[in-house]
């Protein structure tokens, strides 16, 4: 048998070591919690049987101790002896027991009145503090032995399950990795591939990530120089370009129809600047641009341009913790029909543009823009989020130059994109997709 001491700074990296040092046939003996991480001592060519004879014969045998009686001990009688002249005789002292002796439990104290037994000393606060502080450590401690264990076996089960996965559908694991590298989250990869057939070949596994995608993206197809009249508004969290966005628009905009035909809307009164940036590009496009300040100065507006064939509205970027958004969506929910986009930035975590998503519910947005593509490491959590809650695209912009970086939604060439952006990406480890889809799996 072979032990070996690891130690990481977690337990799934500690898993990983021994893995990889002593292969998936090693034991794991014990797991402890070190200021740098945790130790973990795993074995090779295990034998339980030879383990628990050594702890038998190693384990040492403890004896109680017997109570010694109360011995009192008396010096033997000393010989008479003659008194010196001016010295007086003393008297014999007696001698106690060695403190080995007399360590027996004294007898209970009496009482000199009434001879019955004294009542015990109540424990003091003072002396009862430690004993809470020790129970408080322990139970923290096993608190702490039952995580790690926990996280143990979940990585272990979580493994299996994965192994299990490429062993009976190992086409099925290879799309699933494939869709990992795009950056696509598990929940939505795992419905994506549920849905395909149970027989697949080698050649549709390995271009079927990209046809699905595509074909779980909803586009709008609208034309940037369409004919029919529209009133947008642009909504969305700050800097997510919703002001370049709405310039880019009002470009095409004023080529196709003439400045005559456009005006712009600004309902954004609480970034500083906010107006004056769309003040500018109005002054470029020959464009006005119109304040409104609540439901009622907004319709106003809305009304008197009744006449024009493109209005875009700017909105506030708020976040969705944001006390006067639910003031803003009122506004626009009470001004009339107009179309609600929802800009969301690609280059944004998942979990940011969830958030968004959530915040802007209750506007019930039409479409979607999605900008910034050019500064997207990958597309993957931007296509998740719009395969998840099923958000029709109307637009992708990727970059700042107006009006010529934005282009009407293509799913194909969306999903080219994204394949490109991780064309010299390594395929995600073993490990990697046993936390993503193994953890499901075993917790079923």
């Amino acid at each position: 048998m072979k032990i070996k001491r690891f130690v990481a700074p977690d337990m799934r990296q500690a898993m990983r070591e021994v893995r990889e040092e002593q292969g998936p046939d090693a034991v794991i003996l014990s797991t402890r919690r070190m200021e740098d991480g945790i130790e973990v001592i795993a074995a090779i060519d295990y034998d339980e049987a030879l383990v628990r004879e050594a702890a038998r014969q190693s384990t040492p045998v403890i004896t109680q101790p017997v109570p010694q009686p109360r011995v009192q001990q008396r010096l033997p009688p000393q010989p008479q002896s003659k008194a010196q002249p001016g010295t007086e005789a003393r008297a014999p002292q007696p001698v106690t027991a060695p403190p080995s002796v007399i360590r027996a439990a004294p007898a209970p104290a009496m009482s000199r009145q009434t001879h019955e037994p004294a009542p015990p000393i109540a424990e003091s606060p003072a002396a009862a503090h430690p004993l809470m502080e020790r129970a408080a450590r322990e139970t923290a401690q096993l608190r702490s032995d039952f995580n790690e264990l926990r996280e143990m076996l979940e990585v272990q089960l979580s493994s299996l399950a994965w192994n299990d996965i490429e062993r009976r559908q190992p086409l099925r694991a290879r799309i699933l990795r494939e869709m990992t590298r795009f950056g696509i989250e598990p929940d939505v990869a795992r419905s994506l591939v549920n849905g395909l057939p149970e027989q697949i070949s080698a050649d549709q596994a390995r271009y079927l990530p990209l046809g699905i995608l595509s074909r779980s993206l909803v586009v709008t197809g609208r034309d940037l120089c369409g004919d029919e009249r529209s009133v947008t508004a642009l909504v969305g969290p700050t800097g997510v370009g919703k002001t370049t966005t709405i310039a880019k628009l009002a470009a095409r905009a004023v080529m196709r129809h003439g400045a005559a035909g456009v005006a712009l809307v600004s309902t954004d009164h609480y970034r500083i600047g906010a107006a004056a940036q769309l003040e500018h590009y109005g002054r470029l496009l020959g464009v006005h641009v119109y304040p409104a300040y609540d439901a009622r100065s907004l319709k106003r507006v809305l009304d008197m341009l009744q006449g024009r064939h493109t209005v875009l509205i700017d909105t506030a970027g708020m976040a969705g913790t944001d006390p006067r958004l639910s003031q803003q969506l009122e506004i626009l929910a009470n001004a009339g029909d107009l179309r609600s986009c929802l800009v969301l930035a690609a280059n944004a975590q998942s979990q940011s543009l969830e958030a968004a998503v959530d915040a802007y519910r209750e506007l019930k947005p039409h479409a979607c823009i999605l900008t910034k593509l050019d500064e997207a490491a990958r597309l993957g959590g931007a296509l998740s989020v719009l395969i998840r809650h099923r958000l029709p695209l109307d637009y992708v912009t990727d970059g700042q130059r107006v009006p010529e970086d934005i282009a009407t939604a293509d799913t194909n060439e969306l999903v080219c994109r994204a394949a490109r952006a991780v064309k010299t990406s390594a395929n995600p480890d073993d490990d990697m997709m046993a936390e993503r889809f193994g953890r499901a799996v075993a917790e079923v």
